[in-house]
């Protein structure tokens, strides 16, 4: 069974126990997915609303497009493991072995590349979520603030899943261009920017 297709119970499970997958790569696979799924909500709560009329074809263009990250990100949860297992294996190969360190890295990069997608797909995710917080249905604000939380906590959490691999590869010129890929703080200071926005909006005289 894929991963993407267990219960949430089955899944929490599985995250908890001693097996190398599914771990943080996957997990963070499956917050970005929430988030998109929280912000396209969003804007299905705006679409088809009077007061709304004049946003109505944008956020019918960015659900469209949430909805799609989300799928992608869901998917990215068993790539994720697909690409670590090799790499756990590698780690067993005898230490005198010939190939070893061949073999070691390339299994780093594939182990790298998915993270590296779904925090990409994140960033994506967050641009999407400014929107729907500024444009989106006030009721459902608290829910645009919930998705860019959950988002900036994915794409952190696939950061440091492309880091622990670039850590160990011999090809220093490689690792580097996939850190400089990896630098989030952009987008996860914006993630924060867009909550912090709509708390402060609850936060009234005499509340």
């Amino acid at each position: 069974m894929e991963m993407r297709d267990m219960t949430l119970t089955s899944f929490t499970a599985a995250l908890a126990s001693g097996d190398a997958v599914p771990g943080g790569g996957g997990a963070s696979a499956l917050t970005g997915a929430l988030a998109a799924a929280l912000g396209a909500m969003v804007g299905n709560l705006t679409i088809g609303r009077k007061k709304y009329a004049d946003v109505e074809a944008e956020m019918i263009e960015l659900t469209e497009h949430a909805a799609q990250l989300s799928r992608r990100l869901l998917a990215l949860v068993d790539e994720d493991a697909k690409a670590f297992l090799p790499l756990s294996r590698a780690y067993g190969l005898p230490k005198d072995a010939p190939d070893r360190d061949d073999v070691l890295e390339a299994c780093l990069r594939r182990a790298a590349d998915a993270p590296l997608r779904i925090l990409k797909l994140c960033c994506e995710t967050v641009e999407l979520c400014e929107h729907f917080a500024e444009k989106g249905s006030r009721l459902a604000v608290s829910d645009a603030a919930a998705a860019a939380a959950l988002a900036g906590g994915a794409l952190r959490g696939a950061a440091v899943n492309v880091r622990v691999n670039t850590a160990l590869m011999k090809r220093r010129d490689y690792a580097d261009e996939l850190d400089r890929e990896t630098a989030t703080s952009a987008y996860g200071d914006r993630a924060d920017r867009i909550y912090a926005a709509v708390m402060a909006g609850y936060d009234r005289p005499g509340r």
